[in-house]
């Protein structure tokens, strides 16, 4: 028998397997497939301090191996995720769930992890740093070790649960942005956040997404994934959530022997609602057939062979 169990900072999953911010909504649209309480945690839909439409449509382009999405954070606020949404999934969900933070100041983030602090069943912080800073001339949080620091700093200051800072692949230097937040007491690093890409419609002669551009994820973006992992695993000492492109049990493996103690899986949902759990079904096998027989041997494992 094999041991798909990981812990992150304390709170320990059956496996490590989690649906992405984004592409599982609050997760009582998914229990209505399957039992979604045979995944590992799932980090629900990106929550900012007030309700947000999103950007314009369209918002979806398809790509070759992947697809590009400018949804714009659209969620309902704070206040609504706690009193409508979270008690919802209560009902489907009985283990600890991840809370995706967004925010466009500092105080917004601080804002949004203390009145979610309080909710039980939040196990962790995953603060998305990719988010535009309003006060900041547009760029994001997560382009400057500085900022980013900072917001792991406002976040760790009002919270008591693990703050993992999610990162943006849109950068020259990741480990420094990983060790800047690990400096400033992130407890965890998740990566990585889509990357930046566009398509043109020729018929229209126009870009496709009316953002113009938007964030590339699926398969296309899995190697970029994981040498990212892999850096940022060498840069710092606290454990990695990993995802980009992510849709097999293999996958998974390959994140954690590149550094990752838990796997997120985004796109693959949105073309299969049931590929979260088909990877989840599938691990004990692909650990047997390459001779694993407990997960938590193998985080880091292709950094010392």
């Amino acid at each position: 028998m094999v041991n798909t169990r990981v812990t992150l900072s304390g709170l320990t999953l059956d496996n490590p397997v989690i649906p992405a911010s984004g592409t599982f909504g609050y997760g009582y649209e998914f229990a209505e497939l399957y039992d979604i309480n045979v995944l590992g945690s799932f980090s629900f839909k990106g929550t900012t301090a007030q309700a947000r439409f999103g950007n314009p449509t369209p918002r979806i382009a398809e790509c070759t191996a992947g697809m590009i999405n400018s949804v714009g954070l659209q969620n309902p606020g704070v206040d609504k995720v706690i009193v409508e949404e979270l008690p919802k999934l209560r009902q489907v969900f009985h283990k600890p769930v991840i809370a995706n933070v967004g925010g466009f100041s500092f105080d917004e983030y601080a804002e949004v992890c203390r009145k979610l602090d309080g909710e039980e069943q939040v196990g962790l912080f995953e603060v998305n740093v990719s988010c535009p800073n309003v006060h900041g001339g547009g760029m994001g949080f997560g382009t400057d070790p500085a900022v980013a620091a900072e917001v792991t700093r406002r976040v760790k200051a009002v919270t008591t649960k693990p703050v993992y800072i999610k990162l943006s692949p849109n950068v020259t230097d990741i480990a420094a942005i990983a060790k800047a937040c690990e400096d400033a007491g992130a407890d965890g690093i998740s990566l990585i956040n889509t990357l930046l890409g566009m398509r043109v419609d020729l018929r229209r002669k126009r870009p496709v997404i009316a953002n113009t551009m938007g964030g590339f994820s699926g398969p296309a973006v899995f190697p970029v994934a994981l040498r990212m992992v892999w850096q940022v695993y060498e840069a710092v000492s606290i454990p990695i959530i990993g995802m980009g492109g992510v849709t097999s049990a293999d996958d998974v493996l390959e994140m954690m022997l590149a550094g990752a103690t838990a796997v997120e899986v985004g796109a693959a949902n949105l073309v299969d609602p049931t590929a979260a759990k088909k990877i989840v079904e599938g691990l004990p096998a692909a650990m047997e057939r390459y001779g694993i027989d407990d997960l938590t041997t193998i985080i880091g494992g292709a950094h010392h062979g």
